[in-house]
């Protein structure tokens, strides 16, 4: 049986990948095809971190070019190729910094840090550099959550080194400042902090930087719109209707300041009893899939309320680092690829392609 490379590419456009949801030549990630005989060679692209799906990947791969077009042999190799994405208008991306992704809730209390650090690390899992800034000037959770304290090295340039806790950089407000010193600024001192946070830091070649934002929209959230290059965003919320409403102005926020909402994580979707197993939706269900689908974004992805997850957060080991194989760790794997895969598919940044003129008067 012949066959030719279109037939291989037509082959590919009919698998649908999972975190895309589009086909990897739609999605110009399939980079290379080669046919030489009975024998393939196909290169991929990845424009998302999934190192613990590569395997799977290639093994679909294989199977559905061989079911379609009698090839003996099919070798699939995958790449990550991350690159900088679009921000808002009139704004570039941060030097040592691709991309920017604000983590946001409408509604204090429902697991966004806790997300953050996780997703953080789930992302570096698979394979990518990643950073969190702490934005939460009034309430910073990241050092706990991480096990980090004290204060970070500052270089001779006077701008600090990011402290390092399983592979991913972090700063925060939380190590310039006692545990219990409160925070008594009012607003442009909090933005001004979290400028000089973000700008007066050595961030180290990231692909991704997650900004743990404070809930509301308020200061912070308004600086952050207008000011700071973001790829786009991710809302976390809980099932219940309050959570949801504030969670929709959230947002409703990024959408009109240009800043695009990459989905939505669902907390606390679900409670299984340690005892008994009864499973309860305490905090109600369907939620962030009916707000998903008002909006026109996406369900990333449901994580239960686990007594599991509150503990390994407090004591500094996030559960994906704590239990790496257990089913909540995967969960938040799965919508890290995701996102991640989402923002992949958005338009890329261009602005180092074009030279910077300066005008000199001799």
């Amino acid at each position: 049986m012949s066959f030719t490379q279109a037939d291989v590419e037509s082959s590919l456009k009919t698998w649908i990948d999972p975190h895309l949801g589009k086909d990897l030549v739609g999605a110009r990630m399939a980079k290379k095809i080669e046919v030489e005989g009975d024998k393939v060679r196909i290169r991929l692209a990845l424009g998302y971190p999934a190192a613990s799906f590569h395997e799977a990947l290639q093994a679909a791969l294989v199977a559905k070019v061989q079911a379609d077009t009698g090839a003996v042999a099919v070798e699939v190799e995958v790449a990550t190729e991350i690159v900088s994405h679009a921000v808002q208008k009139n704004l570039k991306p941060m030097p040592g910094v691709k991309n920017i992704i604000a983590v946001a809730s409408g509604k204090g209390g429902v697991g966004k840090s806790t997300t953050t650090a996780n997703l953080a690390l789930a992302l570096a899992a698979e394979g990518a550099r990643v950073g969190i800034l702490d934005a939460d000037i009034y309430g910073p959770s990241q050092p706990l959550m991480l096990g980090l304290s004290g204060m970070p090295e500052v270089e001779e340039g006077k701008r600090m080194i990011p402290k390092m806790a399983y592979g991913v950089q972090s700063i925060s407000i939380g190590y310039l400042v006692g545990e219990d010193q409160p925070m008594i600024w009012r607003g442009p001192m909090v933005t001004g902090a979290l400028q000089q946070m973000l700008k007066d830091t050595k961030w180290d070649d990231l692909d991704y930087l997650l900004i743990d934002l404070p809930p509301g929209t308020g200061d912070i959230q308004l600086t952050l719109a207008q000011q700071i290059p973001v790829s786009g965003a991710v809302i976390v919320t809980t099932p219940q209707d309050i959570a949801l409403l504030d969670a929709q102005r959230g947002l409703r926020m990024f959408e009109q300041v240009g800043v695009p909402v990459l989905g939505l994580v669902e907390n606390m979707s679900i409670h299984i009893c340690s005892h008994c197993g009864h499973a309860e939706p305490i905090f109600g269900e369907g939620g962030g899939a009916r707000m998903a689908e008002k909006y026109g974004t996406e369900l990333l992805g449901a994580l239960p309320l686990d007594m599991a997850i509150r503990l390994a957060a407090d004591s500094g080991q996030p559960t994906v680092v704590a239990d790496p194989e257990g089913q909540p760790a995967q969960i938040y794997k799965a919508i890290a690829r995701k996102l991640a895969a989402r923002l992949a598919l958005k338009a890329k940044d261009y602005s180092a392609r074009f030279p910077t003129i300066q005008v000199v008067n001799d």
